[in-house]
């Protein structure tokens, strides 16, 4: 038996410029943490030749072709496993199916892989598991989304990540005070308001209004820059600044990432505290992320009562292999 464990992440900045449509142009780039919930991966050999899958419906098989789990049956394929085999995920926050704008479905895939490669006996570097989770996800499945989040569960870590026209992905930490990192996460507060609207319905627009929108993903990429000098010079007032002028970029990109629900959350965290904040993930729904100093968490806490409160805290290491049996 296997077991991998990849954290999911959340995205700070420059989201949606890790799509082929914009970075084509020149690069895209993001800074985003990994964090510590995770999405679990249990693979065991069957005593039989069949394949069971296991998630919110149980899938008995007999080929790699028969399983409706996308992810799941394209991630056998690239490994070669074709028989004898049981994959049972489960994940700390929602199903790990379900959207929430925390990267779940490329964790599933970069947690899969892992899994299987090491049930060969493989050792594979984060690089090889964001490649060919990027592989499946985009060229294979066709999926509407960029490259960061399959970074993101890879790699771990608090991160600047940059997509480049060539294709080639550069992975470097954000090196800042420990002191304020831990300052920054105990001001930053997550908040689920639901599941989210279908996220390719969302990708699949905004990548068609690329074109028309270059200048609005060149004031967010810009927004990388600006936020990495904000932590270095330790502000973090500036953090949650960046956070709402992202925000509004982000909701012109794109006619259903926000709606009056949502914007009525954000309205009232505003006015009750909170500096600045975003949508996690396409919008539509999922969570909700502020940064908010100390002594105002409560009354944001107070005006959005009626969310879920969200604890966590930031995940150095990406997927990791955490138990092997003979």
């Amino acid at each position: 038996m296997i077991i991998s464990r990849t954290p999911l992440r959340m995205s700070f900045v420059g989201g949606g410029s890790d799509i082929r449509a914009y970075y084509q142009h020149g690069h895209g780039a993001v800074i985003s943490t990994a964090i510590n919930k995770y999405v679990y991966i249990t693979v065991n050999k069957r005593f039989t030749d069949n394949i069971r899958v296991a998630y919110s419906k149980i899938e008995y098989v007999k080929t790699v072709d028969e399983i409706e789990h996308n992810l799941v049956r394209d991630a056998l394929k690239m490994t070669g496993i074709t028989k004898g085999l049981e994959i049972v995920y489960m994940s700390d926050l929602l199903p790990a199916q379900e959207g929430s704008g925390l990267g779940a479905s490329s964790s599933i895939v970069v947690g899969t892989l892992h899994a299987l490669h090491a049930f060969k006996g493989e050792h594979v570097s984060a690089e090889t598991l964001a490649q060919e989770s990027c592989r499946i996800e985009i060229d294979i499945l066709g999926h509407p989304i960029g490259k960061q989040d399959q970074y993101a569960a890879a790699y771990g870590g608090f991160n600047y990540i940059q997509f480049n026209a060539d294709e080639s992905v550069i992975v470097n930490p954000i090196i800042f005070k420990k002191e304020i990192k831990e300052k920054l996460k105990e001001n930053l507060l997550m908040f689920y308001m639901g599941k989210q609207i279908t996220s390719g319905d969302i990708l699949t627009e905004q990548i068609k209004k690329t074109e028309d929108k270059l200048h609005i993903y060149d004031k967010m990429v810009e927004q990388v820059r600006e936020l990495q000098e904000a932590l270095r010079n330790n502000d973090l007032t500036r953090f949650g600044e960046i956070l709402h002028q992202g925000w509004m970029y982000k909701q012109q990109l794109a006619s259903k990432i926000s709606n009056p629900i949502i914007n009525s959350y954000y309205e009232k965290a505003r006015k009750a505290g909170a500096i600045g904040g975003k949508i996690l993930g396409s919008g539509g729904g999922g969570f909700l992320l502020f940064y908010c100093e100390k002594e105002k968490q409560d009354f944001v806490r107070k005006a959005l009562h009626d969310l879920k409160d969200v604890t966590f805290a930031f995940e150095a290491s990406g997927s990791r292999i955490i138990y092997v049996s003979d």
